[in-house]
This record gives structure tokens, sequence and C-alpha cells, in this order.
């Protein structure tokens, strides 16, 4: 390029070309560190301290109190040869993932049936959201007394032998009445969630379905359920993983009981490190529940989202 070509391009101050010279990005205003700091530090001291101090303890033999020494890997090789331990795990799978389905498919059709045109609707709509708001321990030792007293009087006049006592004292029948409680209190959180998804799904696909000729089975098929699929992740999601958490409800409805037969891996850990001297141990059983819960919820997600993105 000659000096001419040279002179004649046009420069800023500092020789780069007009159009390419870089902008920095905006500094955040110092308001908003310090509106995000305290709650960095809470954070920080309340959950991430705990959880590496736990972690910590699990390769110990720590007892909650007194003296301890380092013993390795050696409580998570214990967990995995625990009948105990791995029973509550077995339970928990099953109790959540079983509440998780009754939970989704409940909520849906009551959330479609709250979505039509109906007379008080808002009215239904908090009624429904009445067992959310409630305490899980005050439900289920209401729901105890049902079913330990009121329904199997209902057994016996009407002559069904296996429900003429406490399903809550059975060992094969007490998860079924764990599982109907949480059901009925869980539902009204995921109601509340479908109803937002199906709010957002236009009524002129509706109207042009059912011009075709579309039945309302085919409409949720095909309209309904591809346009909440996201919302149907959300509370799948959210579903199983506090529902593999499970404790206050346990507690009030058998305690974990008959036997052991509905000790939740929560409750296990409850019992043994906080009153069974197994701190060290139980913090181990709480890691390798964390890495599952995690895992469970990533593969939950990606599944999902995969199903999601086919339906559209």
């Amino acid at each position: 390029m000659t000096a001419t070509a040279k002179a004649l391009r046009p420069h800023t101050r500092n020789g780069t070309r007009p159009g390419l010279q870089t902008r920095r990005p905006p500094r955040a205003h110092k308001t908003y560190y310090w509106m995000v700091i305290p709650a960095l530090v809470l954070f920080v001291v309340l959950h991430t301290l705990p959880t590496l101090t736990g972690m910590f303890f699990s390769f110990t033999n720590y007892a909650g109190y007194g003296e301890w020494s380092f013993v390795g890997i050696k409580n998570y090789v214990n967990l995995f040869q625990d009948d105990r331990v791995l029973s509550s795990y077995s339970f928990t799978f099953l109790f959540a993932v079983t509440t998780t389905i009754v939970v989704n498919v409940g909520a849906l059709f009551i959330a479609i049936l709250l979505n039509a045109k109906i007379k008080f609707q808002t009215t239904f709509r908090g009624i429904f959201f009445i067992p959310n708001i409630l305490s899980v321990l005050i439900v289920g030792y209401v729901f105890n007394y049902l079913l330990s007293n009121n329904l199997p009087l209902i057994g016996q006049a009407l002559g069904i032998k296996w429900l003429s006592t406490s399903i809550l004292a059975s060992p094969d029948l007490a998860w079924l009445g764990i599982v109907g409680v949480t059901a009925w209190q869980s539902i009204a959180f995921s109601v509340i969630i479908y109803l937002a998804g199906l709010q957002t799904v236009p009524a002129e696909l509706y109207e042009a379905a059912g011009l075709d000729g579309a039945s309302a089975w085919r409409q949720f098929r095909s309209i309904t359920f591809p346009m909440i699929a996201g919302y149907f992740t959300i509370n799948m999601v959210l579903a199983l993983k506090g529902l593999l958490q499970a404790f206050d409800q346990i507690v009030a409805l058998t305690n974990g009981g008959p036997g052991t037969s509905t000790e939740s891996v929560a409750m296990v850990i409850y019992r043994g490190g906080f009153q069974g001297g197994e701190y060290g141990y139980q913090m181990a059983n709480s890691v390798v529940y964390l890495v599952v819960i995690v895992v469970l919820s990533l593969l939950q997600m990606r599944f999902l989202s995969r199903k999601e993105s086919e339906l559209q």
C-alpha cells in the first residue's frame, strides 16, 4: 500500500480503523456486588462448609463426639455390605419412582380439569392447593389415625380381609399407604406448574383440531402434551429429587416400620448419625446418596429433554 493510500485511510487516535475499535463491557455497579456478597457468604457458611466438613468426616470413625481417627474408604466399603442400608435404598427408590408417577399422572389430569371453562374455577384451584400448605407431619399423623382406625372399620364392613386391619402394620402394604398420603399432598404443587404450562397453549390449536374432527385424546396426545413437555420435565425432576429425600411423612406414618421395612435412606442417616453414634459412617452414606441423587437428576433431565425435543 502506497503512502498516499495509507494517508487516505481513516484512523482513530490509537491507530485503529473506525468500527473495529474494541469496547469494554460496562462494569457492574458496586451496589450489585454488595447485594450478592452477603448471600454468597451465607451460602458458603451454611451450605458449602458443612458439606465439605461432612465429606471430611466420612473418612473417619467419628461418632459425633469424642476422639476420632482416619479410616480411609472403610466406611464406603462397609456401606455396600450393610443389609439395612441396601434395604433402605431399595425401599426409597421403589417409593420415589412409584410416587413420582402417581403425582404427575394425577396432577396432569387435575390440571386439565381445572384449566377447562368451569364455574368457580379460581375457588377449585385454591382448594386443590390447600394440601401443599399443610404441615407434612400434621398430615401424616392425621392419615396415620385414619388408616389405622377408620379404614379398617370400612374394610370390615365391606368384608375385605386385607383392609380389615391397618395397612401401616403390614410390611407388604405399609409402603402403599405412604405413597398414597405423599401423593395426595404433593400433587398440589405439580398442578400449579402444569396449569402454568396449559395456559401457554394457544386456544386456536384446539379449535382447528376440533374442526378436523380430532377427539379429546387425540388433541391431548398431539397438542397438549407436546406443548407442555417442558413443564412435564420440570415436574418429573423436582418430584423425584424431593421424594428421594422423604423423611417427615414416613416418620409420621410408620416411623420406618413395621421393623425396618419402610426406612428411607434419610431415616437411616438420621438414626445412625445422630442417635446411633455412626456419624462418620452415615456421612459416607450421605455422600454416596448425594452422588446418586445428582446422577439420577442429570440422567433424568437428559432423557426427558431428548424426548421433549422429539415431541416437538
